[in-house]
């Protein structure tokens, strides 16, 4: 049955037009009135919905019951990560969503090709949330991450120095460096029980040694995906996998 994300509160019996986006793909999908559809709005389960009027570009829905289905991972992760340059990061956001993350921050580190600020960096923001939100309706979850704005790793105003003491969530930092213990074994040492875990990862190039340190005075443990040297997109999505449960 197809799914549609809102924006807007649901509860059942309500009745009201679907978001243009919404719209558009229903009568892309040539859905009729009475055909039957999903929706939810990302506060947790999803509703059954009736298509009751077809307009030229509007549809209108009657809402029906509500059904706390939830398909999150086991474990809460939050993925920082050194944005990869163009279409990589459009293909670690569905990726990362479909496999359960729970936020992610885009960061501009030293090593990473791809810049933005201002009015650019808001609209690309954006641009992922539509993605994190298609992947969302695609894959079942109920449950939209949370893409961050995008910020520096250091510097003024930086990500790294606003992350304080390690407090209740686990951290970890993926790290190429000789000696560099085994996620598998860093979990069980240091997250086992752990419901909320935060991964940071580099770019293209992985995180500089300054990058590193900083994250590791931080209480992020360094740790490694294994002797071979992943893409940047790859190697986030498989700490997510190993880290998440997904």
């Amino acid at each position: 049955m197809p799914r549609f994300h809102c924006s807007v509160p649901l509860s059942a019996g309500a009745a009201f037009a679907l978001p243009p986006g919404a719209a558009r793909h229903v009568q892309v999908l040539r859905m009729q009135p009475g055909d039957a559809l999903t929706l939810f709005d990302g506060a947790g389960g999803e509703y059954e919905a009736t298509i009751e009027r077809m307009g030229r570009s509007d549809v209108s829905v009657t809402v029906g019951a509500h059904h706390p289905i939830e398909r999150e991972a086991a474990r809460a992760v939050h993925l920082a990560v050194g944005m990869p340059a163009n279409e990589r990061m459009d293909w670690l956001v569905e990726k990362a969503t479909e496999l359960g993350v729970a936020s992610i921050q885009p960061l501009a580190t030293a090593h990473g090709v791809l810049r933005l600020s201002g009015e650019r960096a808001e609209k690309k923001r954006a641009h992922w949330e539509a993605i994190a939100i298609a992947a969302c309706e695609q894959c079942g979850r109920n449950r939209v991450p949370v893409i961050h704005p995008v910020r520096s790793f250091s510097g003024n105003s930086g990500w790294i120095d606003a992350q304080g003491e390690a407090g209740a969530a686990a951290r970890f930092v993926l790290s190429l460096a000789e000696g560099t213990q085994d996620i598998a074994a860093a979990v069980a040492a240091h997250a086992p029980d752990h419901r909320d875990v935060r991964v940071l990862s580099g770019p293209e190039g992985g995180l500089s040694a300054a990058e590193e340190q900083e994250a590791i005075a931080r209480g992020f443990a360094p740790v490694t995906l294994g002797a071979r040297v992943l893409r940047a997109e790859t190697a986030a999505l498989a700490a997510l996998v190993l880290l998440g449960g997904a």
